[in-house]
């Protein structure tokens, strides 16, 4: 179950602007966070790219049934949100410490950031709604 909040978590943290607008008090946390952000990012993707290799690991779950059909999926729309929002909240600083001396990786990783980050919405609110379901399938 704590699974499923971290990732809602996750999920609010990408989409500032839509809580924002829902409630404006708000803003006080999302400046405490913010100088975390690239942290909270690095260990989203690390924890994400973990996820899908476990994914990929239990494909036998894809012959259990509806439940293991439904939770295997889960799991896989997880790791992809995890990896996405990832990469977009820990590039900054990925991009600071790992790869500011490459200039050719410094330019091919803008040009995937460029490519991602368009998403960042849609992959927040995926991560709520995936973090919700991971929970309501916890009690079931």
């Amino acid at each position: 179950m704590l699974y499923g909040i971290v990732i809602i978590i996750l999920g609010l943290l990408a989409i500032p602007s839509l809580v924002l607008a829902k409630k404006p008090n708000a803003k006080e946390l999302f400046d405490k966070v913010a100088p975390y952000m690239g942290w909270i990012g690095v260990v989203a993707l690390i924890w994400g790219i973990w996820t899908l290799y476990r994914v990929i690991r239990s494909l036998s779950l894809l012959s259990g049934g509806t439940w293991g059909i439904i939770t295997w999926v889960i799991f896989l729309a997880i790791s992809i949100v995890e990896i996405g929002l990832g990469f977009i909240m820990g590039y900054n600083l990925v991009a600071k410490h790992a790869i500011s001396k490459s200039p050719e990786a410094q330019a091919k990783g803008q040009e995937m950031l460029a490519k991602v980050a368009p998403y960042q919405g849609k992959l927040g609110i995926a991560a709520i709604i995936t973090g919700i379901i991971y929970i309501v399938l916890h009690f079931i």
